[in-house]
């Protein structure tokens, strides 16, 4: 049985990183660490398109998470 979709739209490693709007250095130490699938054919490296989705759904800031980011913002004002 074949389980791979015959449909795959692949991305070279450039495209992937234009569309996540990172540098290629970045693309190559998400797939490194293992953030993001890549395959290799040989000596090309290309990614799915659909993983690339996958992975900006999986950045996806909850929100409440970044009052870290602007502690002051949520400080109660002092009473006069």
């Amino acid at each position: 049985m074949n389980n791979i979709s015959p449909n795959i739209e692949w991305l070279s490693t450039k495209e992937a990183a234009d569309r996540l709007g990172i540098t290629l250095r970045s693309l190559y130490r998400f797939v490194d660490e293992g953030s993001l699938p890549a395959y290799k054919f040989g000596r090309v490296i290309r990614l799915k398109s659909n993983d690339i989705d996958s992975f900006i759904e999986a950045c996806r800031i909850q929100p409440g998470t970044l009052e870290h980011l602007y502690p002051d913002a949520h400080k109660k004002p002092a009473k006069e």
